[in-house]
């Protein structure tokens, strides 16, 4: 007997994306609509979490209607609603958890919370159609820093984690300090081509009783003070070396602890997945890592590496097929932590 498809809807609103995709068992993506409010935060400097979520209630009906149009599908099509409930800005999460309840309650179809770092990693089951479990993944964004083993599908073990600022943050922060404005990740990646990556030498943290933990707060306080060094001597300094050079002391780090932990753990396929993810430098880094070290390497395209919906079906998918289903008291976590 031909085993049926499970098709999903999924909504992600978790920060300043307005997200829903259509999503077939798990891999193959429908249709991925992202409404980015980039241009309105930009002003700012950053994320503002009262306009992010009134700007979600603005668009949230629509890009699920497009998402739905898109794939060709209706919601009588769909097998389940899937949502990111955690973590992320409670005002933002609160809008898509509230879509999805709203649109599981009218259709009687079952509603499934989805961790918004769990689909970070289930990005690589799209871009990747034949990567199965076990693998480590390293999960990069603007809030996370994770170093994940992904045992089976929703089984994690956290490894490491940041200290204090994640390391899309740092680029943000540096990229503000430099005169490049937000959001700072693609700014410094094309900045630093035109700078040289040896030119001043950024520390780079290790924790000693953590080895796989991440901490760069004081690689960002390092550039300020850089930077406010050579302001109060009166001496010219190049934007793009800070930029190269700030890069390469947070990529060096990231692959460092992701290879260090493949040979602690023995694991040979190695991952990497959030938005930092589209950098170039730390993608062309692991890959060559991963290379001179005989381990296979996984990262999904650009597209799925930012916030999308596209990533919450393929592990709302994942989440179905185990049985996981929430109520309607579902509720937005905004501080939920990998593996509860």
């Amino acid at each position: 007997m031909e085993e049926k498809n499970i098709t999903v809807l999924a909504i992600e609103s978790s920060c300043d994306e307005t997200a829903a995709a259509v999503v077939e068992n798990g891999r193959t993506v429908c249709s991925n609509i992202i409404a980015s409010q980039i241009d309105i935060h930009k002003i700012y400097g950053g994320v503002v979490p009262e306009i992010a979520s009134r700007k979600h209630i603005e668009k949230i009906n629509q890009v699920i209607e497009e998402a739905l149009s898109q794939a060709d599908k209706t919601l009588d099509d769909m097998d389940a609603i899937c949502v990111t409930y955690g973590p992320g800005l409670v005002g933002a999460l609160l809008v898509g958890v509230g879509a999805a309840k709203a649109i599981s309650f009218a259709t009687d179809k079952p509603l499934i919370g989805v961790h918004h770092i769990e689909g970070h990693i289930s990005a690589n089951f799209i871009a990747n159609p034949q990567l199965e479990p076990p693998f480590l993944c390293l999960v990069a964004s603007g809030g996370h820093s994770h170093l994940v083993i992904v045992r089976d599908y929703g089984e994690y073990a956290v490894l490491g984690r940041t200290r204090d600022d994640a390391a899309g943050e740092a680029f943000d922060k540096v990229a503000r300090a430099i005169g490049l404005g937000y959001p700072g990740g693609p700014k410094i990646d094309r900045l630093a081509k035109e700078g040289n990556a040896d030119a001043i030498d950024f520390p780079r943290a290790s924790i000693e009783d953590s080895p796989y933990d991440f901490s760069f707060s004081g690689l960002k306080s390092a550039v300020l003070n850089y930077i406010n060094g050579c302001k109060m001597k009166g001496e010219s300094y190049s934007e793009a070396d800070i930029a190269a050079s700030f890069q390469k002391a947070v990529v060096d780090v990231l692959v460092e602890h992701t290879i260090l932990a493949a040979k602690d753990y023995g694991m040979d396929k190695i991952a990497i997945a959030g938005g930092v993810a589209c950098n170039s430098c730390l993608r062309d880094g692991m890959k060559k890592a991963c290379e001179a070290n005989g381990y296979q390497f996984y990262m999904p395209t650009p597209i799925l590496c930012t916030d999308n919906a596209a990533m919450i079906g393929a592990a709302g998918y994942y989440e179905y097929q185990k049985g996981v289903r929430h109520g309607l008291d579902l509720n937005a976590v905004p501080a939920l932590r990998l593996g509860e």
